[in-house]
């Protein structure tokens, strides 16, 4: 077995891993706020984090793995400021609080299946469930001397901490306050973040839907104080790997860090990892306008999920990637051609000895121990199919033995019975050409319609790729 290097985050360049406990290793990964839909950008975090998952499995490790759900505390502003956004959410869809926590977190959890992500071995604590063991832990932030309150909350003077920009390298005496939040005069200094927020006071104040009794009054916990929690309840004082999407080092894991190692007296976790942004068309993907895009979303234009799985694995997760559908086009081909010649049937039934390429499989943990190195894992995947020497059978085992890392063959995948457009009635194939226009355009609305109407004639139209399957029902 190989060494297992990983790109740590604290350091900015990769360790070599050392478990606190032999063969046993402790996983936390940052979670969703379930006021809306993931989009894809936010998926790339949960594929990461099985690629985690999976690469010390491989290497006989015993995981134990937490992933937590957010349902209350996360503010619009991802900082101090603003509402809530399971309020907000609950607003948006005049339902309450814990109504749209239970259908987003049961949408996450499909997006997950579809994407081929284990959770059997998981905790999926939510934070409302653990509201005791956050008020215990300000509790003894507070015995600490690192609290103050304002007329709004309870925050964690930051100046207290020595080493508190240390993680993000953050430039202290360069920040004024409004650049990393709202302005809020009675706080002490700008980095300062909120364990503990006060319900709203005085007669126009809106009522919350989630708040709780406290030391410091009825409220609700800041964002920052449940990882801190519940990563000690569930896996101890010190984890081994947290992970997270590149944009919570700045403020949500440098608050976490801060606010537990004080407590604690002990390192948070030995090792943090962050994979890089999806953007849509060279921009960062929002929850509104044309670039959120559900996973489901594509499924519903003919897109396999694992298709977009393997497009994510085309680059190593610290790079960022630029989601476009032609991009996705070209990969849906290749997964396409990978599982067709995985799903092919043998030339032979009799006296066929199959034989897994040990030394390629041994070939790509290496390549997956070394801070998970998807995209080479891939390209050996290629050359297994393109070796002359090699027979079908034996490429085929060797590499869903590989695939064991990266996750991308469909064990129940068919390849699809194409029927012959020149076969087609004139009218279904004036549809189709009118269809094929508006993709092009990308009018999408369009061709969901065009779609739609195919149906409604006992047609079903699917774009694999740059192809197009047509089938009869």
């Amino acid at each position: 077995m190989s060494e297992i290097y990983l790109f740590n985050t604290t350091s900015r360049s990769k360790e070599v891993f050392v478990p606190q406990k032999p063969m046993i290793v402790t996983l936390y990964h940052c979670g969703p706020t379930v006021y809306h839909y993931q989009h894809i950008g936010n998926m790339r975090r949960f594929i990461f984090a099985d690629l985690v998952h999976r690469m010390f499995l491989l290497n006989d490790f015993k995981v134990k793995q937490v992933i937590n759900i957010t349902d209350v505390g996360h503010l619009v502003s991802d900082e101090d400021e603003g509402e809530d956004k399971m309020e907000k959410g609950a607003k948006r869809e005049g339902k309450t609080a814990q109504e749209i926590a239970s259908m987003y977190t049961a949408d996450f959890m499909e997006d997950l299946s579809l994407l081929g992500i284990s959770t059997g071995d998981t905790l999926f604590p939510k934070a409302t469930d653990n509201i005791p063991e956050q008020i215990v832990f300000i509790k003894k932030l507070e015995e600490k001397g690192f609290i103050y309150a304002t007329t709004d909350g309870i925050y964690f003077d930051t100046s207290k901490d020595e080493c508190y920009a240390d993680f993000a390298r953050l430039d202290i005496k360069g920040m004024r306050e409004g650049v990393r939040v709202e302005e809020n005069n009675q706080k002490k200094n700008p980095t300062d973040f909120a364990l503990w927020k006060l319900s709203p006071s005085g007669i126009d104040a809106e009522k919350r839907q989630q708040e709780w009794e406290s030391p410091w009054g009825v409220g609700f916990p800041g964002w920052h104080v449940e990882c801190s929690a519940m990563a000690k309840k569930f896996l101890g004082t010190t984890i081994d790997v947290h992970t997270g999407g590149i944009d919570h080092i700045p403020v949500h894991h440098t608050n976490e860090i801060a606010q537990s190692e004080n407590a604690n007296e002990a390192p948070l976790a030995r090792y943090w990892m962050h994979n890089e942004h999806v953007n849509f068309r060279n921009e960062k993907i929002a929850k509104s306008g044309e670039s959120f895009v559900r996973l489901k979303d594509l499924v519903e234009k003919g897109y396999h999920p694992l298709a977009y799985r393997y497009f994510t694995m085309l680059a190593h997760y610290r790079t960022k990637i630029n989601f476009t559908y032609e991009g996705l086009d070209a990969a849906t081909t290749a997964w396409k051609r990978l599982n067709d010649f995985i799903a092919k049937p043998p030339t032979s039934t009799m006296g066929t000895i199959v034989e897994v390429g040990e030394a390629s499989v041994g070939k790509a943990l290496e390549l997956f121990n070394d801070d998970l190195d998807t995209p080479r894992i891939i390209a050996l995947m290629w050359d297994i199919i393109k070796d002359s020497s090699l027979k079908d059978e034996d490429k085929k085992a060797t590499i869903v033995k590989i695939d064991e890392m990266v996750g991308v063959i469909d064990p129940e995948y068919q390849p699809e019975q194409t029927i012959s457009f020149d076969s087609l009635p004139e009218d279904i194939k004036t549809i189709i050409k009118e269809r094929r226009t508006a993709r092009d355009a990308k009018d999408w609305r369009k061709s969901d319609e065009l779609r739609d109407k195919l149906k409604d004639t006992g047609y079903e139209i699917k774009d694999v790729g740059t192809e197009i399957v047509i089938t009869k029902f």
